[in-house]
């Protein structure tokens, strides 16, 4: 059965947009979704499902979340193929010391990835990013809270897309991977 990878953007972060993880493991084998793991708190989900696409996964999970939750969440959802593309196409992965600190920025559209060329003017030195075709990838050398560039991916402007670190990404690959 194929494998998906949900990303949930902006929750649990301070008191705001709480989703406790068992309610989202619920919620999810209410719709139907199988296999259903999460990993940390900040709304990853890696889930099988006999049918569907992306797209229609990241709709009804937001719909699902919205109308038992009560919480408003923009939702990305990928393959387990496209998850993999997304680690073996890493442009940046063999010169980023620091995992913790090099994000991938997913988006449900190409189109949202393309609009993140506004983020260019704003790298500082020794900061490396590049939008590939299904995901863009940040390497925040001097740390995100430092970046003009990881911040501006961090806040609530520009296209529907949520970031991850390096670390985490791997995490959930190998989520995915697993039987």
């Amino acid at each position: 059965m194929p494998k998906f990878i949900a990303l949930l953007r902006g929750i649990n972060v301070g008191k705001a947009k709480r989703v406790p993880m068992a309610d989202l493991r619920t919620l999810m084998g209410d719709l139907g979704y199988t296999d259903v793991v999460t990993l940390l708190n900040s709304g990853n989900a890696v889930f099988s499902a006999s049918r569907g696409t992306p797209p229609k996964h990241a709709a009804d999970l937001a719909a699902a979340i919205f109308t038992k939750l009560k919480v408003e969440v923009p939702t990305i959802v990928l393959s387990a193929t496209a998850l993999a593309a997304v680690v073996s196409e890493n442009p940046l992965a063999e010169g980023a010391q620091n995992h913790a600190q090099f994000l991938v920025v997913f988006g449900q559209e190409p189109a949202s990835l393309k609009a993140l060329d506004y983020l260019t003017p704003l790298l500082k030195p020794l900061e490396r990013f590049v939008i590939g075709p299904h995901a863009a990838y940040l390497d925040c050398a001097s740390g995100i809270l430092n970046s003009k560039a990881g911040a501006a991916l961090l806040t609530k402007r520009g296209p529907l897309v949520t970031t991850r670190n390096w670390a985490t990404v791997l995490k959930l690959q190998a989520l995915a991977q697993a039987k």
